[in-house]
């Protein structure tokens, strides 16, 4: 298992969750953003720093993520197509990303979508709390214990 992070968007709080569950377990990490990030110095935490543009680091990441690596993300789409190659998706708020709901979540942002396109004031989601950031560190501990061998 290798875990690749969608950065630009990822809350510090979990990537320090990632930096120390990738010292534990001597697990790959990669952090993909669009601009230049500090990253513990680890052989096995690595940062990727693309271009910018409109999905550059999604697509990296869908182009070197494997039948069962991990990829986090709050990015549906990228979530989708990430599950659609094999690997298991995780959101920063501990929300498994499956086979078998990805299409429901890809139907609601779309809904979403349309009702702010719309006009109709949606709200965002609220702001990362302890309880998602214990959520997430609890599913990241199970996902990583199932892939060890």
């Amino acid at each position: 298992m290798h875990i690749w992070v969608d950065a630009d968007a990822c809350p510090g709080a979990i990537k320090e969750i990632l930096f120390r569950a990738a010292q534990r377990t001597g697990i790959g990490l990669t952090l993909v953003a669009n601009h230049a990030m500090q990253v513990p110095k680890a052989p096995n935490i690595r940062f990727v720093q693309v271009e910018r543009g409109f999905d550059v680091a999604d697509n990296l990441i869908v182009e070197r993520a494997e039948e069962g690596d991990l990829v986090i993300t709050a990015d549906i789409p990228l979530a989708a197509e990430v599950v659609a190659r094999g690997a298991s998706g995780l959101s920063p708020r501990g929300e498994r990303y499956t086979a078998d709901n990805i299409r429901a979540r890809l139907n609601m942002r779309d809904f979403m979508a349309t009702l702010r396109d719309t006009g109709v004031e949606t709200g965002g989601a609220p702001p990362l709390g302890q309880a998602d950031r214990q959520r997430f560190a609890s599913c990241l501990d199970q996902m990583l214990a199932q892939a060890s061998p």
